[in-house]
């Protein structure tokens, strides 16, 4: 193969493939269905003139039929008054006129089954047509609801990606989130044991954690007596003995 033929033959596949995507099948059948109502037309077209010229034949047929008549007539006539050479020349007129009628019959015979065979192809082609109609309307219908389906089924695939997308965003938004809270227990913990520094100060060492402690226990002795001392005197003494008994026991 040459590269010219090579070449060609890729511009031939390229053009195809151009021209069956944009093809639309429903114009196609239509444009088909079409073309067949023109020829169908054209053979009714056909049907008609030939039925016109039978019946032109048909015509011409009676007339000299009837000039036969005439002639007949007056050939009579002829030899009723003794006028032989004019009954002769209408009789000769007469033979004349025979063999055009005889030539006229058989035109119209060949008419006759030239109109018959057009009229049976009419029929058939009628027969054709109707029944390419029906499954031209088939053929749509089916298309029609293929490309509804294949449609639905693009716009499904496109919210399930777009689903996808964002079932991805949602679960790395929590990975993300765990990971941060993760990361803030773990700070957490190691400011409470000391093993990293509490830049805001909030976090104590021990040796202020145990000043705060004997402050604390330094403020319960004192709430305590004072407590004692808003107490009567006897009262303080019963409430002693009441609770050497109970240390007793």
């Amino acid at each position: 193969m040459s590269i010219f033929q090579r070449i060609a033959t890729i511009f031939g596949a390229k053009a195809n493939k151009a021209l069956d995507k944009a093809e639309n099948p429903n114009e196609t059948l239509d444009y088909s269905y079409q073309k067949q109502l023109e020829l169908l037309q054209k053979v009714r077209r056909g049907v008609a003139d030939v039925a016109t010229s039978r019946k032109r034949l048909e015509l011409q047929i009676n007339q000299l039929e009837q000039q036969q008549n005439k002639l007949s007539g007056q050939a009579e006539k002829a030899m009723q008054i003794g006028r032989e050479d004019l009954a002769r020349e209408a009789l000769t007129r007469k033979s004349g006129l025979t063999q055009q009628i005889t030539d006229l019959q058989t035109q119209h015979e060949g008419l006759q089954g030239e109109e018959q065979k057009l009229t049976l192809a009419s029929q058939r082609l009628q027969a054709k047509v109707d029944a390419f109609r029906t499954k031209k309307e088939t053929l749509k219908a089916t298309y029609n609801a293929a490309d509804a389906q294949t449609k639905i089924g693009e716009a499904f695939s496109g919210i399930s990606e777009e689903l996808g997308d964002v079932g991805l965003a949602v679960q790395r938004a929590e990975d993300k989130t765990a990971s941060l809270q993760a990361r803030a227990g773990a700070v957490d913990e190691l400011l409470a044991s000391g093993a990293l520094d509490d830049v805001t100060g909030t976090q104590k060492d021990d040796i202020t954690a145990q000043l705060d402690s004997l402050s604390s226990e330094n403020d319960v002795e004192m709430e305590l007596q004072r407590m004692r001392e808003s107490l009567p005197a006897g009262s303080e003494k019963q409430d002693q003995k009441s609770l050497e008994g109970e240390d007793q026991q």
